[in-house]
């Protein structure tokens, strides 16, 4: 039986990785195929890094994000594209500190949802249930601008201030 480590310079790496990247983001598997029955994986999220608004609908699966390292915020959206709530989350440092900052959440499948970094090298936990299938993994917001354009800079800055 082998086994896989979750260290401290693994997250370092991948924040590392994140920021060289053009999307600021690197994720690791931590599964072993798409076939097994839950998918594990580590996303490491830089702070300019806009996750376009999406929902896992078309396979649908809850999915469970926990900070493995730094602070996330998780905004929710209705339909139409309205901010429903926005839920703060991190590490120890941040919510043994902080009532209002939680540990993680879990997504119930079709929620609209993106995912901001608020600190440098912010690390996800996700865990969803398999077997991925990517071509039906997401499906993004048709009111949400799509990623490394444009309009994509003028809505991040919104959605960061509703932090």
């Amino acid at each position: 039986m082998s086994f896989k480590v979750i260290s401290r310079n693994l997250l370092g790496e991948l924040g590392q990785k994140a920021r060289q990247s053009s999307r600021g983001r690197q994720h690791h598997n931590i599964h072993q195929s798409y076939e097994d029955p839950c998918q594990k994986l580590l996303n490491a999220i830089g702070t300019e890094s806009y996750i376009r608004p999406h929902r896992h609908a078309l396979d649908p699966k809850d999915e469970c994000l926990i900070a493995a390292k730094g602070l996330f915020a998780l905004i929710v959206f209705n339909e139409e594209g309205e901010v429903r709530h926005v839920e703060r989350f991190g590490t120890e440092g941040y919510y043994r500190n902080d009532p209002a900052i939680s540990f993680g959440v879990n997504l119930p499948a079709g929620i609209w949802h993106t995912v901001i970094a608020l600190e440098p090298d912010s690390v996800l936990l996700e865990l969803k249930a398999g077997p991925f299938n990517p071509d039906a993994a997401k499906e993004f917001a048709p009111w949400a601008p799509g990623e490394q354009t444009a309009e994509a800079e003028e809505y991040f800055c919104y959605l960061k201030s509703l932090v």
